[in-house]
């Protein structure tokens, strides 16, 4: 009877391991965990539209690169306030085998672009010149960009990567509440500044669920599909940016889009904590920015304080004082000027720089100036993030820059254009739309990239890819992607809690720290005022979407809860 039982609890056990084999190899072909964490790959963006023909693009047998091409035309269809084919934005790119290259396709200065051309007689700046209608745009670089990408990593054939977005814009797709509630917003001010009609106006107020039918958009992705770059810098479309640009004063002309190239530059490279950091390089100001902030806190215990903790935030935010007043003076388009690149990153310098900070009482902002060395996107900015399944991973930030940037649609093209020229110091020493103030380093000139904040990273250790990291924001891009590289190693979080996270903000001037609700408790609050910090509430910062490759190979996806976007894996 004994030798009985034991017989039977030999077959069971047999029996059950057999079977947690079997849904271990099942879990295993289907890619997914039971944590909904994916083993092939995942893309994280703003749209489930886009994120789905991402996957289906890796599925299909394209890589990272491939998907990111797809998403990026895609989201110009389904996220008009900023995925574009009308603006531009930076790409960091590492592969399975540890290879980075970083793309910058940002807009740049027209060729009659000038100095002075958004001052008035008295030499002060117009505001709305800069912001709104044809002549705020810059060159747009989004084309060329994803023509580039694909044509030195791609796999899949062009024509394959752009036709999804060309059926969402013809066939149409079901708006969300929230993007029904900023459509409607926007009708007064898409109403004046496009007189000959545009797919994004109607009479009645839009709804959830009512259908965006663009097909002039259409029309233009079907050029892109079919001539790739030349289908957008050349021809009708071309011709249609023109006409465009004449009907509102604008400055850009056919040699300026034929001119446009997209540019490799070298990644800005640092370290934290044993993370190695891959971002991107003016330009932007963000990747130089992140890896001066994240060696600024590396001396500090953070995990010992705590998440959001007083010591936490107070260091944190003397690290982005320093940081965003070098970004004031030293930065800017490295074409134009000797950015001090190197010397802004060593250990040396940014130990210097926190070594006025105080304990026991805040830093002003006006004792506080740029390290002595021998502007900024609106938060309709959009990020993505992919993963293949063989481990090549894309880190995209794109941008329009103000919500429906120009707000001009190209007649007979459909595409909204940016308004990227108010991210140059349109008078070096005073603010921006956004309160970041530029210095010489970003001044307009003639076919010059206007400073950026945007901050795609990707993260890797002991050689293996780790984290694929970005968010829109505006001036709070650099602090948000900080954060949520701290909150996954510093504290630990996974990557949907580190998104999910209240986040503050410090940009040195205004000399303020803007929170999120719930983001610091009411003690904390009191105990940084106490030291002679002002805190600010302010409504939701950063759209953080990210993916964190965990211990046992499987991807963890973040998408921002603060808007519509969508992680899906496979």
């Amino acid at each position: 009877m004994q030798k009985t039982i034991k017989a039977n609890s030999a077959y069971l056990i047999l029996a059950f391991v057999s079977i947690s084999l079997f849904l271990g190899c099942v879990g295993g072909q289907l890619g997914k965990n039971n944590s909904g964490e994916y083993r092939n790959g995942m893309v994280v963006s703003a749209s489930e539209y886009a994120s789905k023909i991402g996957v289906d693009v890796l599925k299909k047998g394209g890589n990272a690169v491939d998907a990111a091409v797809a998403v990026q035309f895609a989201l110009a269809v389904v996220y008009p306030n900023a995925g574009n084919i009308g603006g531009g934005g930076f790409m960091v790119y590492r592969s399975a085998k540890g290879e980075t290259n970083t793309l910058d396709f940002r807009e740049k200065a027209a060729g009659n672009a000038s100095r002075d051309m958004y001052l008035d007689a008295a030499g002060n700046p117009i505001v709305d010149k800069s912001l709104y209608g044809q002549l705020a745009a810059g060159v747009p670089g989004s084309v060329a960009g994803m023509a580039e990408a694909h044509q030195k990593y791609g796999r899949l054939k062009w024509d394959e990567l752009v036709a999804p977005a060309e059926a969402l814009a013809a066939n149409g797709f079901k708006i969300t509440a929230r993007q029904a509630r900023e459509l409607t917003g926007m009708k007064t001010r898409l109403k004046k500044l496009n007189l000959l009609g545009t797919a994004l106006l109607k009479e009645k107020v839009w709804a959830e669920g009512d259908v965006l039918v663009q097909q002039e958009l259409a029309n233009t992705l079907k050029r892109i599909k079919e001539e790739g770059r030349n289908g957008f810098y050349e021809g009708a479309v071309a011709d249609s940016i023109v006409a465009e640009m004449k009907r509102g004063n604008g400055i850009i002309t056919k040699q300026d889009l034929k001119d446009y190239k997209a540019v490799w530059r070298k990644p800005v490279l640092g370290t934290y904590r044993g993370y190695d950091i891959i971002t991107m390089p003016p330009p932007s100001s963000g990747g130089i920015a992140l890896v001066q902030l994240l060696k600024s806190v590396e001396a500090y215990p953070l995990s010992k304080w705590g998440f959001n903790s007083d010591s936490t935030v107070q260091v944190m935010v003397e690290a982005e004082r320093r940081v965003y007043a070098d970004r004031a003076a030293h930065l800017g388009d490295p074409d134009f000027y000797p950015v001090p690149q190197q010397k802004l990153i060593e250990n040396g310098y940014v130990k210097a720089r926190m070594a006025t900070f105080n304990w026991q009482k805040a830093s002003t902002s006006a004792e506080i100036k740029a390290g002595e060395i021998a502007p900024v996107e609106h938060e309709e900015t959009t990020h993505f993030s992919i993963v293949d399944k063989d481990g090549n991973a894309v880190s995209i930030t794109t941008t329009l820059n103000g919500s429906y940037g120009a707000g001009v649609v190209v007649k007979g093209a459909g595409f909204l254009l940016n308004n990227e020229m108010d991210d140059f110091s349109v008078k070096p020493g005073s603010p921006n739309m956004f309160g970041l103030v530029g210095g010489e380093a970003n001044a307009i000139a003639p076919k010059k990239r206007m400073l950026s904040s945007m901050t795609p990273a990707i993260l890797a250790k002991n050689g293996e890819l780790f984290m694929v990291v970005g968010t829109p924001g505006g001036s709070t891009i650099i602090t948000s992607v900080f954060q949520t590289i701290v909150n996954v190693v510093d504290f630990n979080q996974s990557m949907q809690t580190a998104v999910n996270s209240k986040k503050f903000h410090h940009q040195w001037l205004p000399d303020q720290v803007d929170i999120e609700p719930q983001a610091l408790d009411s003690l904390t609050i009191e105990k940084l005022k106490a030291k002679g910090y002002k805190i600010v509430p302010r409504g939701a910062i950063g759209r953080v979407d990210a993916i964190l490759k965990t211990k046992w190979g499987y991807y963890q996806g973040g998408a921002d809860p603060r808007g519509d976007d969508k992680a899906i894996g496979w």
